[in-house]
């Protein structure tokens, strides 16, 4: 019986509303833009989480990268001397006494030499990066083809690489003339190329991505090959040449970057602080950088859960006008149909009746709204995602959220009108013209 009144009314509510079809339409608008508002700008605030998240993961969650630094020193001195040879960086030993920390499950090191790669009469300029196997499972890319390094290449000096699928193939997005890679139009795995009079069988093809996020940035490049850490060493030796407005400058440095990954995320920052201190005791000028990617992963979810909270506020205030509106149009209502309302009580009609009838109204409104509303905010964050060139993802929550407040709003907004049309005298509603 109770349930059959309920339907009863709410029809009666949606007839009521189809009268003023256009005014009901209006007072929707608020309520379905302030849905479509949270949820367009809560896909934005995830977009840009996931995003930054994703270029924060490439670094490695439970890495450590530390980073040869020249020194300010070593800096003026190159570009005021001539023939200087500027010696800086992290050493061997301190790969070997990193390695010995506890904490530490593994560790791969890099140096790197900028030279020009040859094949076939086609040129490029390349980053020779030698490496350890380790390498590989720490800055984690996509192998695409044949193998990446191993022990044996180390332990047998083979004068192999690994190429980026840049280096090999070039852009496939850029103009003809860049996206011309050292090795297109040709099988590459078993090619060879010449760098600076020595020839690398290519063994492997992967694909390397270069980020920056906020002052970190990944150990790899595009324009990166891999090949031994000992082979890199015995062919190009420890000595960097750089010439630069007419002076001949030296650089000597070991090691340009040590990667280590740490057994757990609960003692990465622990130990990052171990390795300052370990380094600082033997490394008389600042000429290293410990970076601990966690730490910026854990800053930008802080920033983003702040940011979705802003998001959420500035779209919070259109159902509040919307809520507003729908108060307002309710309030003339109980004024239009004052003598309606006195002859429904003149034949028996209760308080709380008039109460249900009006909170049903606006119920309808609002979650007709909300429903508009659930539609409209995925559209606009589509427009925003193909047109702005902006990640977006729409959260679970934010549906469930915002057609939620949509409903509270409904309630919240109407009861005062509802109370106030029920509580009207039924002898001078009935004399209302």
């Amino acid at each position: 019986m109770k349930q059959s009144r309920l339907i009863r009314n709410i029809k009666l509510g949606i007839k009521t509303l189809l009268l003023h079809k256009l005014r009901s339409l209006l007072t929707m608008l608020g309520v379905m833009f302030g849905v479509a508002s949270v949820i367009a700008m809560l896909a934005i605030g995830e977009g840009s989480k996931q995003q930054a998240l994703a270029e924060i993961d490439k670094l490695g969650a439970t890495n450590v990268l530390i980073h040869s630094v020249k020194p300010t020193s070593a800096e003026q001195a190159s570009t005021t001397r001539t023939n200087y040879m500027a010696m800086y960086g992290l050493l061997y030993e301190d790969a070997e006494r990193l390695r010995q920390l506890p904490s530490v499950k593994k560790l791969a090191q890099y140096r790197q030499y900028k030279q020009q790669g040859w094949h076939q009469g086609r040129n490029m300029d390349l980053r020779m990066v030698g490496v350890t196997p380790e390498w590989f499972s720490l800055v984690e890319r996509p192998l695409l083809g044949g193998r990446t390094l191993n022990a044996g290449d180390i332990a047998g000096h083979r004068m192999v690489c690994v190429m980026t699928r840049h280096t090999a193939r070039g852009d496939m997005t850029a103009d003809e003339d860049v996206r011309s890679g050292l090795l297109i139009g040709t099988e590459v795995i078993g090619q060879s190329i010449l760098v600076k009079g020595n020839y690398f069988e290519v063994v492997g093809v992967v694909e390397a991505e270069s980020a920056n996020v906020g002052t970190m940035a990944t150990p790899d490049n595009k324009i990166d090959v891999y090949i031994p850490l000992n082979v890199h060493r015995k062919r190009f030796g420890e000595s960097l040449f750089e010439r630069t407005s007419g002076s001949r400058n030296w650089e000597k440095v070991e090691l340009h970057g040590i990667v280590a990954e740490i057994r757990s995320k609960e003692l990465v920052e622990s130990t990052a602080e171990a390795i300052r201190s370990m380094l600082s005791r033997f490394h008389k000028n600042p000429d290293y950088r410990v970076d601990v990617p966690l730490r910026l992963l854990r800053q930008a979810e802080a920033e983003q859960r702040r940011w979705n909270i802003v998001l959420g506020s500035v779209a919070g205030i259109s159902l509040l006008v919307g809520g507003i509106g729908i108060m307002n149009i309710m309030l003339a209502s109980v004024t239009e149909r004052t003598r309606e309302i006195g002859i429904r009580r003149a034949i028996g009609a209760r308080k709380r009746q008039i109460i249900m009838q009006f909170l049903i109204e606006t119920v309808v409104l609002s979650v007709t709204g909300g429903l508009i509303g659930l539609a409209l905010g995925p559209t606009i964050a589509g427009f925003v995602s193909a047109y702005a060139d902006m990640t977006t993802i729409v959260p679970m929550y934010s549906i469930v959220l915002s057609f939620g407040i949509s409903v509270i709003v409904g309630l919240v907004f109407g009861t005062y009108p509802a109370v106030k049309a029920a509580n009207l005298d039924p002898i001078e509603a009935l004399r209302h013209e």
